[in-house]
């Protein structure tokens, strides 16, 4: 049988990454209901990755607004609530926020409030773009990304101040659903 995707990337077919076991925030298994410390797979239908390049932030404020500025970009800036995303942080932009105090929770709480987007700017035509949200949603502010739809994980080599994010596919009835199982051996 012949994949009649119009795009697609090599993840399709299988992309793996190990998670920091020693990462402050604790596990994205962790996060999505294993137990601490066991092993286990998030299957996320995901396009490839994409990289997060901020080398001056050194406020989580900062680095929060920058990571959500490239996260409103995820297949287009005036589509909202449609697909999930998993950023994955790297150990440099971890440690801004784990110096900060702050933990998986502050972290995605901060990305949601800057995600927060005015109707005005997403609805069709606006900024003179033609893709867009219906009229109706004009007088409206509307979060990027659904409840639970931002996944963290944290991975990547030692030195570098990057991370990463892996847009998903549509999400919901319409589309696919992360999911988390433990490894049994």
């Amino acid at each position: 049988e012949v994949d009649r995707a119009t795009h697609g990337n090599p993840g399709k077919l299988s992309f793996c990454f190990a998670e920091h076991s020693k990462w402050s925030f604790g596990s994205l298994a962790e996060s999505r209901g294993a137990a601490p410390g066991a092993d286990a797979v998030t299957v996320f239908a995901g396009e490839g990755p994409r990289c997060v390049v901020d080398q001056l932030s050194r406020t989580p404020e900062s680095l929060a607004s920058s990571i959500a500025a490239c996260l409103r970009t995820l297949h287009s800036p005036k589509l909202v609530l449609v697909f999930d995303a998993m950023l994955v942080l790297g150990p440099e932009h971890a440690r801004v926020f784990t110096y900060a105090g702050w933990d998986r929770e502050r972290l995605l709480a901060e990305l949601d409030q800057r995600l927060q987007i005015p109707g005005t700017e997403l609805v069709r035509g606006a900024a003179g773009i033609a893709e867009g949200m219906p009229a109706a949603f004009a007088a409206h502010t509307l979060p990027k990304f659904r409840a639970g739809g931002l996944l963290l994980a944290g991975a990547g080599g030692a030195a570098g101040l990057f991370s990463a994010i892996i847009g998903g596919w549509a999400n919901a009835d319409i589309g696919s659903q992360p999911v988390t199982r433990e490894v049994r051996t």
